[in-house]
């Protein structure tokens, strides 16, 4: 059984996320969020919504146990960049970007017996 949950148009640049999306990939579910948890970055806090919420999706959608999930796939996507207009010295443009991701998370059920 595969459960996935997405979110979409976060304000963390992929780059950033992949950090944080690559220390979790494979782990346990519940593991994974207690890692997240005492991370500092902004994106651990993002990547483990995205968890609990296609750990919410695996139990109450499919009648899962949340304690045999664990994390088969994890990607953090780009996702579309806002150009702001900011003007420098002597009038010329200098653009902000501001990068954003798309954060998929695909949780499958483990038997006991696998490793």
């Amino acid at each position: 059984m595969e459960v996935r949950a997405v979110t979409k148009y976060t304000g963390i640049s992929a780059q950033k996320a992949r950090l944080i999306v690559n220390e979790v990939r494979g782990r346990q579910a519940e593991e994974a969020m207690a890692l997240l948890q005492f991370m500092p970055q902004s994106a651990a806090r993002t990547v483990a919504k995205t968890i609990k919420s296609a750990l919410a999706n695996a139990t109450e959608n499919f009648g899962l146990e949340s304690s045999d999930m664990y994390i088969s796939e994890i990607k953090a996507d780009e996702a579309p960049r806002r150009k702001w207009r900011r003007y420098g010295a002597r009038g010329r443009f200098k653009p902000w970007i501001r990068r954003s991701s798309h954060i998929t998370v695909v949780l499958q059920e483990r038997i006991s017996g696998e490793q």
